[in-house]
């Protein structure tokens, strides 16, 4: 199916199962309901979350079986499943041997895009590692300095079926993709897309590198414009060779330093393009300073030259990409600068929750004195420390996983001093920013990078950074 082409489908009557209740199931429920399916919810959980979800859709006609999302219905013709939803489930081997396809929200989104009457915006689309969600903001930020009406959505917290069935018509969509949400959508064609960068992440859901490396390569599948790749990671190039796409649809890398043909990077602090100009092996165009970007930490540098590249496919001018770096935001716990108390600075990154993102993270700073540790899901930090050593002038250690992170020290870093804090309450955190303090000389970074998950001691990393921030700016207002 080419990109721009709508897929229909008559759901009058067609037995669909809704694998989840959540962010993706209720909307993908009462699409499915409003268009004639007969709709089956199952779900795992049976709480009193789940029992209102349920009633609700139950007073519509939707059937909601709780507590059981093992048991594939009688009857069942297709499955619709929330992405994170693993793929050996009971569910859907069960699917498997009955010959039911199995769709994610995504791919149901894709396929209902257009039915509201229409026309079907075209999908920009974004995967990787790490940085998915600040360039997916930033390329929105660019296309609506373009003067086009944009959303970024899909795994950046909005849903895609809320995006393409909702009553604000859109000229292109700026998308967020998982490697969950891409396992579950295979007839997903973007217009351009790209994959930011590949380092080892889910594998437990996964279940190899391979497997993991092949989802996100997804994206690539029937681009008719442009695939984008980092220039840096060879990874994302071999996907780019792998992919399936439409004649004439052309691979785009970025890279820190100076560009070749048909790619963007930096030249002396300038952002610039030789892939969208007439004459790629003599042309350059500038399209903004690396002063424009906010922050100008290497890693966001290549977000910004990824979601350039993606806007200059879609025919964006130069001017608007300059514009919308300007304008752009990052989120909160994304490389922040919270404060700085007698000349040092104190940066809240506690979304870097795996070791590629802090390893971009670290690469940031000069002298850091950095905060680190929880859960490791399975991760191993040696490489990570082997090259941050030497901008490291000490580490404050915290959280269920701290003994692997301070294991790679002793190994790699022994001169640099460790502070262990043996204890996982709420409340370690104020210990911990107070003991890098002591670390601290004028001129270093205090960074909360913490290359582990949260959830040993936070409900989530935003909890975790807001914890760091709320100490950090206490001791700003007793040091003023």
């Amino acid at each position: 199916m080419g990109s721009q082409e709508v897929s229909t489908v008559d759901w009058q009557g067609k037995h669909v199962t809704v694998a989840g209740l959540g962010v993706s199931g209720i909307p993908a429920a009462r699409a499915l309901h409003e268009r004639g399916a007969l709709v089956t919810v199952v779900n795992d959980g049976d709480d009193d979350r789940a029992r209102a979800q349920a009633a609700e859709l139950e007073a519509l006609g939707i059937t909601v079986r709780l507590g059981d999302g093992a048991t594939l219905p009688p009857s069942t013709e297709l499955v619709v499943t929330a992405p994170g939803w693993q793929p050996d489930k009971l569910l859907f081997l069960a699917a498997a041997e009955a010959g039911v396809p199995v769709w994610g929200d995504v791919e149901l989104a894709w396929r209902l895009r257009g039915d509201n009457g229409r026309k079907a915006a075209p999908w920009l689309a974004v995967t990787g590692t790490n940085g998915k969600t600040t360039t997916v903001r930033m390329l929105a930020s660019i296309l609506e300095a373009a003067g086009l009406r944009t959303a970024a959505v899909g795994n950046i917290g909005v849903s895609l079926l809320d995006a393409v069935l909702g009553e604000r018509e859109y000229d292109v969509l700026a998308v967020e993709l998982s490697s969950y949400q891409l396992h579950w959508a295979p007839s997903l064609r973007a217009h351009s897309a790209a994959v930011l960068n590949l380092a080892p992440d889910h594998l437990d859901w996964h279940g190899s590198m391979e497997a993991y490396a092949a989802d996100k390569g997804r994206v690539y599948e029937g681009n008719t414009v442009a695939c984008v790749y980092n220039a840096a990671d060879p990874a994302t190039e071999d996907l780019v060779r792998e992919a399936d796409v439409e004649e004439g649809c052309r691979a785009i890398g970025f890279t820190l330093g100076a560009p070749g043909p048909s790619q963007l990077g930096v030249v002396d602090g300038i952002l610039v393009d030789r892939a969208f100009v007439a004459n790629r092996q003599k042309q350059a165009q500038e399209l903004a300073e690396v002063g424009d970007v906010n922050p100008p930490a290497p890693h966001n540098i290549a977000n910004a030259l990824a979601a350039a590249a993606l806007a200059r496919a879609f025919g964006v001018e130069p001017a608007a990409v300059r514009d919308g770096l300007r304008a752009f935001r990052p989120d909160a716990h994304r490389i922040e600068h919270v404060a700085d108390i007698g000349e040092v600075a104190y940066v809240d990154d506690s979304k870097a929750t795996n070791t590629h993102a802090t390893e971009a993270s670290l690469a940031a700073y000069d002298s850091i004195v950095w905060i680190a540790g929880g859960l490791a899901k399975g991760a191993t930090f040696d490489e990570l420390v082997t090259g941050a050593a030497k901008r490291l002038r000490g580490v404050v250690l915290m959280g269920a996983d701290r003994a692997l992170i301070r294991e790679a020290l002793t190994r790699h870093a022994p001169e640099v001093p460790v502070v262990d804090l043996d204890r996982t309450d709420t409340g370690a955190m104020s210990e911990a920013v107070a003991r890098a303090a002591e670390l601290a000389r004028p001129g270093d970074t205090v960074l909360l990078a913490p290359a582990c998950a949260s959830m040993d001691m936070f409900t989530n990393y935003n909890k975790r950074g807001e914890a760091f921030a709320d100490v950090v700016r206490a001791r700003a207002d007793e040091s003023a």
